[in-house]
């Protein structure tokens, strides 16, 4: 069993491409190029019901505002805004101890 690799949106196309041409010899495509079957079916699955741009790798991207539902929208507002909260109770945190070393209390 071969384990996965990173590979670039042009391999995955190569990959996906050969495996197709062959008539889904996914054995083939995992000599040829050296991922694991999950792998390349993935890929052949995606693309065949997305095209190529099934194929993009999409992780750690947040979808566009216009993709998201409106509670998806809100929940990425509400987690914004409370890293912007958290950001500013640590700043007064911070200026509230300059002071006090300023003022020799420390």
């Amino acid at each position: 069993m071969n384990k996965g690799r990173l590979t670039t949106l042009d391999e995955r196309i190569e990959i996906v491409s050969y495996c197709i041409a062959n008539g889904k010899d996914y054995g083939a495509a995992i000599e040829e190029y050296g991922v694991s079957y999950q792998q390349i079916y993935s890929w052949v699955r995606k693309y065949e019901l997305k095209g190529v741009g099934g194929l993009i790798d999409k992780r750690g991207k947040p979808k566009p505002r216009e993709e998201m539902t409106d509670v998806k929208r809100l929940r990425a507002e509400n987690k914004m805004l409370k890293a912007e909260n958290k950001q500013k109770e640590m700043e007064i945190a911070v200026l509230k101890k300059v002071r006090e070393i300023e003022r020799g209390r420390y």
